[in-house]
């Protein structure tokens, strides 16, 4: 893993941080530790999927998960499976405006907990 601190603009700031306080947000990205569908996500977390895909869409535009691909629904349907791409992420209301530090995941740990998962 590596940790940044971010050097994006105070819009990238902005729309982290407003991503993360909406309702759910944290749960999601808790729950994408591994590769699920948004049904998926929705049913660990118990909310309604409409909600689940409105967090997904924002946390993805903020850079906080990623569409790692496509695969078949138990209903023979594609769908996309999202994961998390960080870790961690700590927040330093310290300055004039807040500063972001986050632990990225790499891909081999990805591909390490995919395999301990199968």
């Amino acid at each position: 893993m590596s940790q940044s601190r971010t050097d994006g603009t105070e819009a990238d700031s902005s729309a982290i941080l407003s991503a993360l306080g909406n309702k759910y947000s944290a749960e999601i990205l808790c729950a994408a530790g591994t590769p699920k569908s948004a049904q998926a996500l929705s049913e660990d977390i118990e909310i309604p999927i409409a909600t689940c895909y409105r967090r997904i869409e924002e946390l993805v535009n903020a850079g906080l998960l990623t569409c790692e691909g496509r695969q078949l629904s138990e209903e023979g349907r594609r769908t996309n499976i999202y994961r998390r791409t960080l870790d961690e992420i700590d927040v330093d209301f310290s300055k004039d405006r807040p500063q972001l530090s986050q632990k990225r995941r790499t891909e081999a740990k990805n591909r390490l907990q995919d395999q301990l998962r199968d």
